[in-house]
């Protein structure tokens, strides 16, 4: 009889101490006995050379103590679609406030999230997005990452699977035991080097990528909206780390019709998709973070309502039809000043200060969106203005568009589980968790990045 090969095995761990994630140890690959009843089913599989540590009895692992240890993590949201329409200075500012972020932090861990690889013109662009990716993989600010992990998602000619997504991650010369799943073999892996795909990503172990299904929303064109997800394990705690880009509100007048607008319902139908992937494959649950552009836009008919108090309505139809081509509010005196204009892509109001001032947050109570998955989804406290849109001149950082209504479109959401697992501390000198903009008084583009910075609590041995 063949001697079976040991393994290194995964599981969920329970002590005094907690839960956690415990890589290590042979065994034979067969059921746990019964006395072994404090030690959860094993999870995953790894195979290894030898055993680097001596096989336990069912009743050392369950007084085995953890101690827990804290990794810094930045993580990014950006969509950078008009970077790449507007190649030039809003490009070189980009990068510079990126580096500065990465300087100010610190991070042993970075993960950076890009929807609209390209831009909307990415069959000309995408040549533009190579060379972005390219120069921060190769950036003299980078060289102490010396691990790092590339997806792009470029291959536009394949229409049903294009979603023009791209992530990137960077491991610090300073952090170690870091693993990433692989979804083919069911496996974690240590990473190591640089690895690096461009392309439809099909066939990829180390990365999910899906493009949103035609028949969600069979009434509006079907666009490159979709999520990707890699799994890590760092310092034996494992996530999941989701990139996703959901739908834009395509009308302005049509956003107005109703609450919850036709479009919010699109966005909450893609999201809970993404969650239940991501709960119900590849094995075991895990802490997830969700960080993206939702496009989660305010609840335009309250909004408007409060907008236009005390104003006269006057609404303007296509010749020689029913639909509606404008809406304008007008002051009932003061020379019926226009305080509000809205068409399919103009959202121009009079006092734009509104959604600055004070970091726009007497708006966040129409920030509704977020608040359907209030069973399984966390935020930190947003303290920062709207996300989008913002002008693309670069003399005018802190200037809307009056293409859109201002909304907190790029998040970074998170698990209870996650949640959990940020570090807070009292120290004066910490700095603790971080959810904020990146180039507030920069052009970054349309879209202003957010981040969460923080301090990630795993189990060291």
């Amino acid at each position: 009889m063949v001697n079976p090969q040991p393994y290194m095995r995964l599981c969920y761990e329970e002590s005094a101490c907690g839960r956690g994630l415990r890589v290590g140890g042979a065994f034979e690959r067969s059921p746990p006995r019964r006395e072994d009843h404090r030690v959860a089913p094993v999870r995953v599989w790894q195979r290894s050379s030898r055993c680097p540590v001596q096989p336990k009895s069912a009743k050392s692992l369950s007084g085995l103590c953890t101690m827990e240890t804290h990794t810094d993590v930045l993580l990014i949201t950006a969509n950078v679609g008009s970077l790449f329409d507007n190649v030039g200075e809003i490009q070189s500012g980009w990068l510079q406030e990126f580096y500065a972020t990465i300087q100010r932090h610190k991070p042993q861990f970075i993960a950076l999230h890009f929807q609209e690889v390209g831009g909307k013109d990415y069959m000309l662009n995408m040549g533009h997005a190579e060379n972005f990716f390219r120069s921060i993989e190769s950036s003299g600010e980078m060289k102490t990452y010396d691990r790092t992990c590339i997806y792009v998602d470029n291959q536009f000619k394949a229409e049903d699977r294009f979603t023009a997504l791209g992530s990137m991650y960077f491991i610090h010369t300073s952090l170690k035991d870091v693993y990433q799943y692989d979804f083919t073999v069911k496996d974690f892996k240590a990473v190591s080097g640089q690895s690096k795909f461009v392309g439809s990503l099909d066939g990829v172990a180390t990365v999910e990528k899906e493009k949103f299904p035609k028949n969600f929303w069979p009434d509006f064109k079907w666009s490159r909206k979709g999520f990707m997800r890699t799994r890590w394990l760092i310092h034996n705690q494992g996530l999941d780390l989701v990139n996703v880009h959901l739908f834009h509100d395509a009308s302005n007048l049509i956003a107005c019709n109703s609450s919850p607008s036709v479009y919010s319902d699109n966005r909450r139908t893609a999201l809970r998709y993404v969650i239940d992937r991501i709960s119900h494959s590849a094995g075991s649950t895990l802490p997830f973070f969700l960080f993206g552009d939702f496009n989660f836009r305010l609840d335009a008919l309250s909004l408007v309502q409060d907008l236009s108090t005390a104003t006269d309505v006057q609404t303007v139809t296509k010749d020689g039809s029913n639909e509606v081509e404008k809406i304008i509010w007008e002051e009932k005196d003061n020379d019926h000043k226009v305080v509000l204009h809205i068409e399919t892509k103009l959202f121009d109001y009079l006092h734009q200060s509104v959604f600055r001032q004070d970091n726009g947050q007497a708006l966040l109570k129409y920030d509704k969106e977020v608040a359907a998955f209030h069973d399984v989804i966390r935020e930190e406290e947003i303290i920062f203005p709207p996300s989008y849109p913002y002008s693309e001149d670069y003399s005018e950082p802190t200037q809307y568009m009056t293409t859109r209504c201002p909304a907190w479109c790029d998040r970074v959401l998170l698990s209870p589980a996650a949640q959990r697992l940020l570090h807070r501390s009292d120290d004066e000198g910490d700095m603790g968790v971080v959810y904020n903009t990146l180039g507030p008084n920069i052009c970054m583009g349309d879209h202003k990045p957010v981040f969460l910075f923080f301090s990630l609590k795993t189990n060291g041995f």
